[in-house]
């Protein structure tokens, strides 16, 4: 839903397209961060304790967000919303991969993909609805609704049979820190282009980046040396969960720039309404809830390579088919944009489920919590940087292709307001190469994926074995 109401946010709090990346980013980092804190919680204090905790966290937040007074005061209620979805997200895969033998898997944790897809599906067309029938500032209420909905799941949580803490693992904080640290600094140098002149965003590029590579090694020291780690570092001895994991990476990477510019473009470049674009989201998720279980079963008796790799190569073709019909000038939503995204979800709904198993199945059942993190985390990660590199680059083509009349013209995503034919028609003309540019790197990326599925997971995981640095 924030994805559909970002135009109306940066049109009723006066957000800029850097604010706007980080209304997304602010949200993604510290759930990038904590995931990995949330997936070692739930093992040490119980899966189900610390998803209640996680909700009630994320629902104080949605309520700070809803009555946020500025952009920044918002950009730090995101944050804390993060924080609290970082304890729900990995305890509930948890929850079911223990719930199930491994053989077994595949098709529950498709059942867990298609039930969350139902909800996600109705997310943009209710925020669509919404933002189509007020004015800018209901935006609030999309933040609201969230206490009734945190409510109930509370009250469906509290019927799960209470799981048994190991209080084993160690909470990593310096290790939280430090990703904090090191993810934030990645993505304000890659945000820095699209919000700064030249010649101080290539200065604070150069300070941000320096810094956040320094902050990634150190935690990639610091993580080494722990006897409880917040990442255990030796999984990625294990073939198929670090090729899964790299796989994870350059999809939802590919996945998010898409998810995230395209509302812009629709909404704020061709003008057409919230509602119309709310439906956008419907083919990824109705695909996803209809067909990861069949998909996840599929898995279970074939192994994940053959749907993984299928799977990225369709949302490749996909997203090559949007960046064509969208820089050739097809303003046709109907016609061009939700037939893209139909293929898409039929592509996406290949790949989640056998996914989430392959990241699952290839580790003992003792580190699934922290298995689970870490994929959620990358995930995360992919997306919070790909929001802030893609903002640069369609910034960047945006611009080149105005020209002298940039100055005259509102920012890549910003309502058009008052403008001559000929200046609209030039940034018409430059919101489409731009965004053009954003689908043709996201489908390469996806190209990349397809070759790592193939490369690094099985064919079948019957006989297969988990091979862990202890062995």
């Amino acid at each position: 839903m924030v994805s559909i109401a970002i135009p109306a946010i940066r049109s009723d709090i006066g957000a800029s397209l850097a604010d706007a990346q980080w209304i997304s980013n602010a949200y993604a980092l510290t759930l990038s961060a904590l995931i990995l804190v949330g997936g070692s919680a739930g093992d040490k204090f119980g899966l189900r304790r610390i998803f209640i905790a996680g909700i009630i966290l994320f629902i104080v937040a949605s309520l700070i967000c809803a009555v946020a007074p500025d952009v920044r005061f918002l950009i730090l209620a995101r944050a804390a919303q993060g924080a609290g979805a970082a304890f729900m997200v990995p305890a509930s895969l948890a929850i079911i991969a223990k719930a199930y033998p491994k053989d077994e898997r595949g098709r529950a944790i498709g059942i867990w993909a298609a039930s969350s897809a139902l909800t996600t599906a109705l997310g943009p067309v209710l925020g669509g609805f919404l933002l189509s029938a007020f004015d800018d500032s209901i935006w609030r209420a999309i933040f609201a609704i969230n206490l009734p909905l945190g409510g109930a799941a509370i009250l469906l949580l509290l019927k799960v049979p209470p799981d048994e803490a190991t209080g084993q693992r160690k909470l990593d904080l310096v290790g939280a820190v430090l990703a904090i640290v090191a993810f934030g600094s990645l993505a304000y140098a890659l945000t820095a282009p699209a919000a700064e002149a030249d010649q101080t965003a290539s200065g604070s590029t150069a300070i941000f980046m320096t810094g956040g590579l320094v902050a990634l090694l150190g935690f990639i020291i610091w993580e080494a040396f722990q006897k409880a780690p917040m990442i255990d570092l030796s999984l990625f001895r294990i073939g198929a969960f670090s090729g899964a994991n790299a796989a994870t990476f350059f999809l939802y990477f590919a996945l998010s720039g898409i998810l995230f510019y395209l509302p812009m473009l629709l909404i704020a470049g061709w003008g057409l309404a919230e509602a119309t674009v709310g439906v956008l989201f419907l083919p990824l998720s109705l695909a996803i809830a209809v067909l990861s279980g069949p998909v996840g079963h599929l898995s279970d008796r074939l192994g994940p390579r053959l749907p993984m790799t299928v799977g990225s190569m369709i949302v490749a073709a996909a997203f090559a088919g949007l960046a064509a019909a969208v820089g050739s000038g097809t303003h046709s939503f109907w016609f061009a944009v939700f037939p893209s995204m139909i293929v898409m979800g039929l592509g996406m709904a290949l790949v989640v489920s056998p996914l989430s198993t392959a990241v699952m199945t290839s580790v003992e059942d003792e580190d699934t919590g922290a298995a689970s993190g870490i994929n959620n985390a990358i995930s995360r990660v992919a997306g919070l940087i790909a929001v802030a590199a893609m903002g640069s680059l369609a910034a960047y083509r945006y611009a080149s292709m105005l020209g002298d009349e940039t100055a005259s013209v509102p920012g890549f995503g910003e309502p058009p307001g008052e403008l001559s034919p000929m200046l609209e028609a030039a940034r018409l003309a430059a919101s489409d190469a731009a965004f053009s540019a954003i689908a043709w790197a996201m489908a390469a990326l996806c190209v990349l994926s397809a070759g790592l599925s193939w490369i690094t997971q099985p064919a079948s995981d019957k006989g297969a074995k988990v091979t862990t640095a202890r062995e």
